[in-house]
């Protein structure tokens, strides 16, 4: 059983950072990505970021290039976001998804097979 938890939300003043954390459990050893996505109010969840489990190759969003970092630690199973220059539309559940399905777009959340609960970023001063 796979299991995800993110942590590291909260409220945030604008032009902050903040570190998600998203620690798992239980990953197959055919787990090929972990992503995170995030859902503002009123919106559809988008895609932020997603990297290769292996090898560490690492995706992005266009909007989201230049901000946002996402990185994994290997051996503690776990995948952070930093988060830089935090702006008002930055605020969302920020969501951590993993897939073990091996062909598929990065950014296509229909691939992720395993998601966490989300945690909550709101960025207001």
């Amino acid at each position: 059983q796979v299991q995800l938890v993110e942590s590291g939300g909260g409220l945030v003043k604008p032009g902050g950072s903040l570190r998600l954390s998203c620690a798992s459990s239980g990953l197959a050893l055919d787990t090929y990505a972990i992503a995170w996505y995030r859902q503002a109010p009123g919106k559809e969840r988008e895609f932020v970021a997603a990297i290769n489990w292996a090898g560490g190759t690492t995706f992005y969003a266009d909007s989201m290039k230049g901000r946002f970092t996402i990185s994994r630690d290997y051996a503690r199973t776990t995948v952070s976001l930093r988060v830089n220059s935090l702006k008002d539309e930055d605020t969302a559940v920020y969501y951590c998804a993993a897939t073990t399905v091996l062909t598929g777009s990065y950014y296509d959340q229909a691939r992720y097979n395993y998601w966490g609960q989300g945690t909550q970023v709101t960025v207001s001063s």
